[in-house]
């Protein structure tokens, strides 16, 4: 589940005032509304199974790097099945997605499952806070509503929850000490005034195919768009949206792990609008499948939501998979027995549990997936410990509309969804989602919520930093035009 992320504060509209430290009872200072969050965000993967535990964008186990070991833990049958077909470690958005897909796709034969989570709660890093009149995220903001995600928020009851940003509603990036709003529609470009005439020139050129050739090597982000597009597309668009979407560095992440489908674009046309051109045809001569009538249709590039947060979804799905989800289960350990089977031990409130089962899907964090399959491969457990998680801050602060420049409020709303920074302007948050604007419902009236994070990739001491300098931090840390 990605959520577009921006981060930070609310740029050219608010005034001066709001903008210094202060510890009298001025009704402009924002209220920060949020405990402080810290969450690592996921690293690049592939998915690459070769037995019948699935780990969640990583490799498997095989055969011959398991031994028996006995357990004096007594094995328990579930839902009456002595063997399980599968167990799905952990409750986040991914383990309840394959949850549901199981009861979905294979109703007929009603498979026997169980979903295990270590919390006391399911939804993984989705974390939605409802307190005063406001709701707001703590983990992911929005998802992306392709199909698939529609059809899981469908299936689980929830199309009549479903909200929708508007999809005309600018997007920013700080430049210069200047908002400057980012193109959405082809039409746009020659207008921006976010890259200079040169630059769109140099872009231009380079998606039409004249620019050095591919390097034989796999090239980074930064080399890739450089090379295709120029610097100022690189430093001004696409640094900002890398800081913002993957908390990541930009000369680090793999063109073809983190956008493929602009990748594969030059692979397949020999320049990005060849590519693109070949694409349209392929789509003219391939036959759409039919769409699930129950599905909405939502216009234009946007990101969606439900009505009270995205933890509505996870919450949906455990309601509908009832007892086949067990809450407070921490795996202790996974052994693999002679017939093929494995043995899973949790520590639960009940005391030690042994579960038998077919298969096991792993979708826990990679260094959790880590320390549990080092007994059955090496080689997956040492991949494993070699991801890294960025450590992003989320902070949700609150400001009366009065604090708000009177020009960037449309009926009582900051107008916009929201701002990335890039790194070469000097301010330490990545950026600032407008909640209150993007999604009906995030705030009392007369108020704006903004939602911002620090931290990630290029600037990872954000997580030795307390949570009150943090919210200093993205209160008045920024441009002193913000």
């Amino acid at each position: 589940m990605t959520g577009m992320m921006f981060s930070s504060t609310i740029a050219h509209c608010l005034p001066q005032s709001a903008m210094s430290l202060s510890y009298s009872r001025n009704n402009r200072i924002p209220i920060p509304i949020s405990s402080f969050s810290f969450r690592r965000r996921r690293g690049n993967s592939q998915n690459n199974a070769t037995n019948t535990i699935i780990c969640c964008s990583t490799v498997s186990t095989s055969n011959s790097a398991v031994n028996y070991q006995n357990t004096n833990t007594a094995t328990v049958g579930i839902d009456g099945a002595e063997v399980l077909d599968c167990v799905i470690v952990g409750g986040g958005i991914s383990g309840l997605g394959i949850a549901q897909a199981l009861s979905t796709k294979y109703s007929s034969r009603s498979p026997n499952f169980i979903v295990t989570e270590a919390k006391d709660r399911v939804g993984g890093n989705i974390t939605t806070v409802e307190a005063d009149g406001y709701i707001w995220e703590e983990g992911p903001n929005s998802f992306q509503p392709s199909d698939a995600v529609l059809t899981m928020a469908v299936d689980s009851g929830l199309k009549d929850e479903l909200v929708f940003g508007d999809p005309n509603a600018p997007r920013f990036v700080l430049w210069n000490g200047k908002l400057r709003p980012v193109p959405s529609k082809p039409t746009d470009l020659p207008f921006f005034d976010l890259m200079s005439f040169p630059g769109k020139i140099r872009a231009a050129l380079g998606a039409l195919g004249l620019r050095p050739s591919p390097p034989a090597h796999e090239e980074s982000v930064e080399d890739f768009v450089r090379r295709n597009l120029g610097d100022e597309v690189f430093e001004r668009l696409i640094e900002p949206f890398c800081s913002g979407v993957y908390a990541g560095d930009p000369s680090k992440l793999s063109m073809k792990a983190a956008f493929g489908k602009v990748w594969i674009l030059e692979q397949k046309g020999g320049s990005i609008i060849g590519g693109t051109l070949k694409t349209i045809q392929e789509r003219k001569n391939t036959p759409k499948p039919p769409r699930d009538p129950r599905l909405p249709n939502p216009k234009g590039q946007t990101v969606g939501s439900f009505r009270k947060g995205l933890t509505m979804l996870p919450t949906a799905i455990s309601e509908r998979l009832g007892s086949k989800v067990k809450l407070s289960w921490t795996l202790s350990s996974i052994v693999k027995l002679p017939n093929g089977e494995y043995n899973l031990t949790y520590e639960t409130p009940d005391g030690l549990v042994s579960v038998r089962t077919r298969s096991v899907v792993m979708t826990v964090p990679s260094h959790i997936a880590s320390s549990l399959l080092h007994p059955l491969s090496d080689v997956a457990a040492e991949s494993l410990a070699k991801f890294y998680y960025p450590p992003v801050a989320a902070v949700s602060l609150s400001y009366p509309n009065e604090a708000i420049r009177s020009e960037c409020l449309v009926d009582g709303k900051l107008q916009g969804f929201g701002q990335l920074h890039p790194r070469s302007q000097g301010v330490e948050t990545l950026g600032s989602i407008y909640s209150s604007s993007l999604f009906p419902g995030r705030a009392p009236p007369g108020r704006t919520l903004i939602l911002s994070y620090i931290g990630g990739s290029t600037n990872p001491s954000i997580l030795h930093k307390a949570s009150n300098l943090s919210e200093t931090t993205v209160s008045y840390g920024s441009n002193p035009e913000l």
